[in-house]
């Protein structure tokens, strides 16, 4: 979710909206952009004129002091946002690693530990508890593992920098009005190198906006009590459009034989339409001929796990985070908690697809005006014939050179590209920031 004010993870993710998804922080342009940039030298001057500007606010002198006196500049934050760092795990991969025996038994336990407030808390923001634990064991694995950076400190950092300066700028007058309400205290801000903070990783905008007081002591404590966390985690994603009472994700069976140019997270069809070609749940039942709205997710092709995706997922899910990998298996992971069965093995002989379209690493160039757009369809497994059928084999002075970041080869693909200037293309389309990474290129077949 790099553009979202939940950043929880330790990398920015973006998406393939059907495929492989990756996560990027672009690091091609990291020596020109350290030649832009200021060094720590101004760093003081500037601080100073943001206390102004946070006092300005109407945040206490007190807080400001308190927050911001002695705080210095952090190469270290900096080094870690310019850093290239590639997560181009695949779907199973990722799911089998996160989603454990163990991390399962430390979700049902911890369902059963607080399964009064748990219980509270859906009836009051109709939020299944299993849907709650799942992200709490993904973000911090329940909270263990929170960071432990100096959130003012990176927030400083960053909203001095040059890339970002705005956004951080906001999350970090934010952070300020978190410590200002007494929610926290100044040496409880700490995480990870953007500022996340708390057991379910809200950025400060996102903690001081939604932040609930659920066991009544007056403060809104993300770190230590974990019925404000939850409930915190609830008030938001009801807040994002959850439907009480509706599924999120489904696992099913494919046929052999589908419309395979209608298996995309982003069109949802009335479940009628899958039922009527024979897509069935994973226990042989069939798939209800209703008008309920989904969409087929298949995150590593027709030989891979297959899902249907509800509104909950497409409209929540992806807005927490919209890595496509991370979402399917907090989404998974919460149907486990709530009762599901386990069932997907790769058939002998019939194995996911996890990549071929392209070599990670390889350089391409694209003439610009064929960018590849989504609903775009190219039929084409390797790299060079992917550049060839987007450029017509044109590669003059129009063209852009393009890195692909990560690839992925199912019936539906994605591949990943960073243009030369450090500028993300997802499926056509250059990325907030530059830091995005994959999104879905339509129609992607095996060769032949």
């Amino acid at each position: 979710m790099s553009t979202h004010p939940l950043t929880l993870t330790r990398v920015i993710r973006s998406t393939a909206l059907a495929g492989l998804c990756a996560a990027v922080l672009f690091g091609s342009t990291s020596s020109a952009v350290a030649q832009r940039c200021p060094g720590a030298a101004g760093f003081n001057k500037w601080l100073q004129g943001f206390k102004q500007q946070a006092l300005a606010e109407g945040i206490s002198a007190r807080t400001v002091a308190t927050a911001l006196n002695g705080v210095t500049y952090d190469p270290k934050v900096v080094a870690k946002d310019r850093a290239q760092g590639v997560f181009a795990q695949d779907y199973l991969t990722f799911q089998r690693r996160m989603v454990n025996k163990n991390r399962l038994a430390s979700g049902r336990a911890r369902l059963k530990k607080y399964a009064p407030v748990v219980r509270q808390i859906e009836e009051q923001y109709g939020v299944p508890g299993a849907v709650l634990v799942a992200f709490w064991g993904l973000e911090t694995d329940f909270g263990a593992f929170m960071g432990s950076m100096d959130s003012i400190r990176s927030l400083a950092t960053l909203s001095y920098d040059c890339r970002r300066p705005e956004e951080f700028r906001a999350q970090l007058l934010d952070a300020l009005r978190v410590l200002d309400r007494g929610d926290l205290q100044r040496k409880q801000m700490r995480g990870p190198a953007h500022g996340e903070v708390g057991q379910f990783q809200f950025q400060p905008s996102t903690y001081y906006n939604f932040a609930v007081d659920y066991d009544g002591d007056g403060r809104r404590d993300l770190v230590r009590s974990v019925p404000d966390s939850l409930a915190s985690a609830a008030n938001y994603i009801a807040a994002k459009g959850w439907q009480p009472g509706q599924p999120w994700l489904e696992e099913v069976i494919v046929p052999k034989n589908l419309p395979w140019d209608q298996a995309d997270v982003t069109i949802q069809r009335p479940r009628l339409f899958w039922s009527k070609y024979g897509v069935k749940y994973r226990n042989g039942q069939p798939v209800p001929a209703d008008s309920t709205p989904s969409a087929l997710l298949l995150p590593m092709g027709r030989n891979g796990p297959a899902f249907l995706a509800y509104p909950n997922f497409i409209n929540v899910y992806l807005d927490w985070n919209n890595s496509l990998v991370y979402s399917t298996a907090a989404g998974y992971f919460a149907t486990r908690l709530a009762g599901k069965t386990h069932y997907f093995t790769a058939p002998s002989g019939d194995r996911p697809e996890t990549g071929s379209l392209a070599t990670v690493g390889q350089s391409l160039t694209i003439a610009a005006p064929a960018l590849p757009s989504r609903g775009d369809s190219y039929r084409h497994r390797s790299g060079p014939q992917l550049a060839t059928a987007l450029t017509g084999g044109s590669t003059g002075p129009a063209g852009v050179g393009l890195t692909v970041l990560a690839s992925h080869s199912p019936t539906r693909g994605a591949v990943g590209f960073s243009t030369a200037s450090g500028a993300a293309i997802a499926g056509g389309h250059p990325t907030e920031g530059g830091r995005g990474c994959l999104a879905q290129i339509r129609g992607f077949a095996p060769a032949g």
